[in-house]
């Protein structure tokens, strides 16, 4: 009997092999879904949990994506060594700033190299953004699918999601003008499980017919999310 083809991300052959030395650190999560897999022309929600979330979806989710992230790390060294210490390390992470700092002396460079390889789609908090949303929809015409954490937090990453922001629901806007009605997948990294739960996808269609703002649209998903967190395991595996 052939065997199934092992899925991989489309990512260059040198990118491959750096992420066979990374899966050192990042276990593979058990992946439970609520509903169907992400085939394409879907955005997945989740919640951030330090670099887990994103890496477990990088070197471990079997279907096609791309993530978004902050341009800050996707613009160069400079940049990008000024927002892991500053950002990252000390207001996210809470690490003293001097320890920061001297850390990403050498971790800086390798994350620089690890975001060339990643296809990152860089995020922007002004008028750059609309670069983001046309890359975005490039990328789903290309059956592809799209990462997002959308966490609203000003310090450290929480295990109860508070708040999103809103640029998922702008895409949203923009792929129906473009004739395409996104599935919605609200997700949760259990980081402690190791278990990534993908919830039932919902229309963004629909979403934009069941409530009357962007913001009721994100409340309601940070909901779905939240709920997903508190699921018992043992009654779903």
């Amino acid at each position: 009997m052939k065997k199934n083809k092992k899925f991989k991300q489309d990512r260059k052959l040198w990118f491959r092999g750096l992420k066979q030395l990374i899966k050192i650190r990042y276990k593979r999560p058990k992946f439970i879904y609520l509903g169907d897999k992400p085939l394409n022309c879907s955005v997945i929600l989740s919640n951030h949990v330090g670099t887990d979330a994103p890496m477990s979806l990088e070197l471990y989710a079997d279907f096609p994506l791309r993530l978004w992230g902050t341009g800050e790390m996707n613009s160069g060294l400079v940049k990008l060594y000024r927002y892991q210490t500053r950002v990252y390390y000390h207001i996210k992470k809470g690490w003293n700033l001097h320890l920061a700092r001297l850390f990403c002396l050498l971790a800086s460079p390798l994350t620089n190299l690890f975001y060339k390889g990643l296809k990152l789609i860089s995020t922007y908090p002004d008028f750059r953004f609309k670069d983001t949303i046309k890359e975005s929809i490039k990328v789903l015409k290309n059956n592809e699918n799209i990462v997002i954490f959308p966490e609203k937090t000003e310090g450290k990453y929480k295990d109860k999601l508070d708040e999103f922001y809103k640029g998922f629901v702008l895409l949203g806007e923009k792929c129906l003008k473009e004739g395409i009605d996104l599935s919605i997948y609200p997700a949760y990294f259990k980081i402690k499980e190791k278990v990534y739960l993908i919830d039932k996808p919902i229309l963004f269609s629909k979403l934009k017919n069941d409530f009357n703002s962007r913001e009721e649209i994100c409340n309601y998903l940070v909901s779905r999310c939240n709920n997903l967190g508190k699921v018992d395991l043992n009654k779903i595996s």
